[in-house]
């Protein structure tokens, strides 16, 4: 269920010689990539960013005793990242995600089951280094 993004369609940070340029297509982002590629370090960036930024919330495997579910369900007008997506979200959470419409979510793990994405939803992060700076940013994964 493809929706257009309703908070925000780029998201862009920068930490050291590190940048964060994400070009947003849906409502819903799925981040998948192998171990190693960069994910979390790309959320601990984005927790920068939020931490300035009261639209954007970030949750982790940190959160799971929290009432982050609460959090995220009466959040409105929020871009929502998750690191960690595979631990922290149930089938309800799921359903959840897949319906909000009040809110866009950047959720980042490897099984996007549940949140009824097309393929064009799910993406890979990609990073190019050039002159001592990297910059991740994301590609379609088919």
């Amino acid at each position: 269920m493809r929706i257009k993004p309703i908070v925000q369609d780029r998201i862009q940070t920068t930490h050291t010689s590190y940048e964060v340029d994400f070009v947003l297509e849906a409502n819903v982002t799925f981040i998948v990539g192998d171990s190693g590629t960069g994910k979390s370090a790309v959320f601990s960036f984005l927790q920068e960013l939020a931490a300035e930024n009261r639209t954007i919330k970030c949750y982790n495997y940190l959160d799971k005793k929290t009432g982050y579910k609460t959090a995220i369900k009466n959040a409105k007008g929020k871009l929502i990242i998750i690191d960690n997506a595979d631990i922290l979200l149930d089938d309800d959470m799921r359903w959840h995600i897949a319906t909000d419409g009040k809110n866009q979510y950047i959720l980042i793990g490897r099984n996007p089951t549940g949140l009824m994405l097309n393929q064009e939803d799910i993406m890979e992060l990609s990073s190019k280094t050039d002159n001592g700076k990297t910059v991740f940013t994301l590609k379609h994964s088919f």
